[in-house]
């Protein structure tokens, strides 16, 4: 949507935000009891079992037009972690035809995605699944993880031995990314790699403002890995101790490295890796998962954040939530104005909604 709200039909339609939005309905019929919200779950759903699948190849397309082409070739990991969330929140709303498309999604995540030999998940295919980019990043293996812990929660009563695998796979990728790269360099999160899973701490230097590829390290990651670990810990029953210390010390360095430090409130982008703030424009999703980490932080007792809460709140309320014209907006700039240098309109309300939820 524009950031008016209104349906921008200049852009194609996009896997990764079907997935996000019919995650957030499902949230919302299962936890707020909105019943008026399970048709667009089903509409979700029947996107994702026709629109977007590729019959011939397997997977999803990136993104369709208006038309029904496919508008971007190739088959990320990113947007099929949405898939999986989309279909295991689905599921656990109670929508049974989730239940083929989930299991679909994560025999296409096993076959293509999960490198076993890294214990990692691999990004970018081509449409037809044979030509793998040499490309490897973190933030694909973020939010399968969280995936995948979804996925779990939804499979438990019936299979319980996928639910497990897909525990520890999502247990093995925070090991890698949190306990070993990001311990390493000092709590600020390398975020792209090579074929070998060595870091390239320059890539994209050039052009830091990618949105899903920026220099440096990036603010609102830290804050997930660091909810994403409590989360593990939660589900995975024999946890190691790493899991509750990396995510203090990461939702520690986040917060000093990125709110308040170039001269206003809000937390800036990303910064360079001596900590010099790099984009300063301010991300609504960054100040969601800063409060979704601060409240996990707090209901697992390792710190009290309720003062950081209360003012991320009243920072949101403030400058980011558009009271006018609804929903959030997605971009701030420096002086903390609308802005539109990363992302335009405001195209999903997953961040928000789930913060919102953890703050309940």
């Amino acid at each position: 949507m524009d950031d008016d709200g209104v349906i921008d039909r200049a852009q194609p339609r996009v896997l990764w935000i079907n997935g996000r939005m019919t995650h957030v309905l499902a949230l919302a019929e299962r936890r707020l009891g909105r019943t008026d919200c399970a048709s667009g779950v089903d509409h979700g759903l029947e996107a994702l079992a026709h629109l977007f699948r590729d019959a011939k190849h397997g997977g999803w397309f990136n993104a369709v037009d208006w038309d029904g082409r496919v508008a971007t070739p190739g088959k990320g990991a990113y947007a099929h972690s949405f898939v999986i969330l989309a279909s295991a929140s689905a599921l656990a709303a109670g929508h049974e035809a989730a239940l083929p498309i989930l299991r679909d999604a994560l025999d296409v995540s096993t076959r293509y995605f999960w490198d076993g030999t890294h214990q990692m998940i691999v990004d970018d295919w081509d449409t037809a699944f044979t030509n793998l980019d040499n490309y490897r990043g973190v933030n694909s293996n973020m939010h399968t993880v969280e995936a995948y812990l979804a996925a779990a929660e939804a499979l438990e009563a019936g299979d319980a031995a996928t639910a497990a695998m897909l525990r520890q796979r999502a247990l093995a990728i925070c090991d890698r990314v949190v306990n070993r790269e990001s311990r390493a360099n000092g709590w600020r999160m390398p975020e792209h790699f090579d074929t070998n899973w060595q870091p390239n701490l320059d890539y994209n230097r050039a052009t830091p403002a990618d949105q899903f590829r920026p220099y440096g390290a990036t603010i609102g990651h830290g804050f997930e890995w660091a909810r994403l670990c409590l989360q593990v810990q939660a589900a995975v029953p024999e946890h190691p101790a790493w899991l509750a210390d990396c995510a203090l010390a990461l939702f520690s360095q986040s917060q000093a490295d990125g709110w308040d430090v170039d001269g206003a409130p809000g937390f800036v982008y990303t910064i360079d890796w001596d900590g010099t703030p790099v984009v300063h424009e301010r991300m609504h999703w960054v100040l969601c998962e800063a409060i979704g980490a601060a409240v996990a932080i707090q209901k697992d007792g390792l710190r009290d954040t309720n003062s950081q809460q209360d003012a991320w709140w009243a920072f949101a309320d403030k400058y980011f939530i558009d009271h006018e014209r609804g929903s959030w907006h997605h971009e701030l700039d420096r002086r903390n104005q609308p802005s539109s240098k990363v992302w335009q309109g405001k195209p999903d309300i997953y961040h928000a909604i789930q913060a919102a939820l953890a703050s309940l």
